[in-house]
């Protein structure tokens, strides 16, 4: 005999009146993992090469021009601080890949996502970003500019990440 599971957080759907609501319902968790998952390849993508002096180079003026990084500078050389980010986000794509195990953990890993994908939106701010050959502001440059403008999208994803997780007992 086969048993049915409900989730009490979702509202009771009528197949008969309703035949597309079980497809919504499917559709929106596909969609839910297809995020959490995306924001783990990522973080653990780009933490995995901060590990590399091809990536530690690569970051050095973001970082450098960043009135909320550049201080780790002084701490650590080029390396180590490339390291000390790449463990983060290594870090915060694990919380994210075990956090539909445990609800803590979610949390954690959404806010580790929201902190580090608002720190390089900053970033558009404090690199120089603009595109003089095109007058500038609005004009984005390819790197970092065009580069970092997906992490608006990466930011708002961590934030529903976030409040699902809260919302989970």
């Amino acid at each position: 005999m086969a048993t049915t599971t409900y989730d009490l957080n979702q509202p009771r759907v009528d197949r008969a009146k309703n035949p597309g609501a079980s497809v919504g319902h499917r559709l929106s968790a596909i969609g839910e993992h297809a995020v959490r998952y995306s924001i783990v390849v990522v973080l653990a993508w780009i933490g995995a090469m901060k590990f590399t002096g091809y990536e530690a180079a690569a970051i050095e003026g973001l970082v450098a021009t960043s009135p909320l990084l550049a201080w780790l500078y002084s701490v650590f050389d080029i390396q180590g601080v490339s390291n000390l980010i790449g463990s983060i986000e290594i870090a915060t794509a694990l919380a994210l890949a075990f956090g539909p195990l445990h609800r803590r953990v979610a949390i954690l890993g959404a806010l580790g996502a929201i902190a580090t994908f608002a720190i390089t939106v900053t970033f558009l701010i404090s690199a120089t970003g603009w595109e003089a050959s095109l007058g500038g502001f609005p004009a984005l440059s390819v790197v970092p500019g065009q580069f970092l403008l997906k992490d608006i999208v990466l930011l708002a994803a961590s934030v529903s990440l976030l409040g699902k997780a809260t919302k989970r007992n």
